[in-house]
């Protein structure tokens, strides 16, 4: 079956086309490129690339955070509105889950790290497990020092993945000699390693219903913080 896929939860927006046998063809926008307002334009591209058509696709798989609003729910309005005119099966897949399944074959335990702005880090932790990855911990989001403190409360060798390892390295480094922060090759999610988690769901039809399909926030927008301030100021 082929299977698209829509990441657009961080700087770095990705749209990649998969089946069963492996990877078909792929796009990756550059933070600076305002991504997430090229996810149509670029679908269109690879199909045409690919010499696939629009028709043939027979799932949709899309990043939901947590990650930035705007692109969050640009990439999830594509996908439902792409599933509804196509009639086929919808799938949402945790942003940080994706990140951490792309670093599978580390045999540290993983600690996804995304740079949330206003001096803040999406993150949680995984262990490998046979064919992936296990999220040991739930979805958090707070400074890198208290990242860095739970960090150094591990004695274990961990690998930092993501762009706030990057951002952070300095703080999120001091916790430890045990702290190792992974290459910029996997700083954010991608839709490729979206595709390949999703194809055996879509395989055990475990969809999502399109209109459960929503961002996946673990804190207040930027708006609803403005509003709060407002009303108690």
């Amino acid at each position: 079956m082929l299977v698209l896929g829509i990441e657009t939860s961080t700087p770095t927006t990705s749209i990649a086309f998969g089946t069963e046998n492996g990877p078909v063809a792929s796009a990756v926008l550059a933070p600076r490129q305002a991504g997430h307002e090229m996810v149509v334009p670029t679908i269109q591209q690879l199909l045409s690339w690919a010499d696939l058509k629009l028709s043939g696709i027979a799932g949709i798989a899309v990043g939901i955070g947590p990650g930035l609003f705007t692109g969050m729910r640009v990439g999830i309005a594509t996908a439902k509105t792409l599933a509804q005119v196509l009639g086929v099966p919808v799938i949402g897949l945790a942003s940080l889950d994706v990140l951490a399944f792309s670093a599978r074959y580390s045999r540290q335990l993983i600690c996804t790290a995304i740079d949330a702005k206003r001096g803040e880090l999406f993150s949680a932790f995984y262990r490998t497990v046979p064919g992936g990855v296990a999220r040991e911990t739930e979805f958090e989001v707070g400074p890198p020092e208290r990242l860095a403190a739970d960090l150094e409360a591990m004695r274990e060798e961990i690998l930092v993945v993501g762009n706030g390892g990057l951002v952070y390295r300095r703080q999120l480094q001091e916790a430890g000699s045990h702290i190792e922060i992974a290459s910029p090759t996997l700083a954010f999610p991608f839709a490729g390693a979206v595709v390949e988690l999703a194809i055996p769901r879509f395989q055990r039809e475990e969809f999502d219903r399109v209109y459960d399909l929503k961002p996946l926030y673990i804190r207040k927008s930027d708006a609803e913080i403005a509003w709060d301030r407002r009303r108690t100021g």
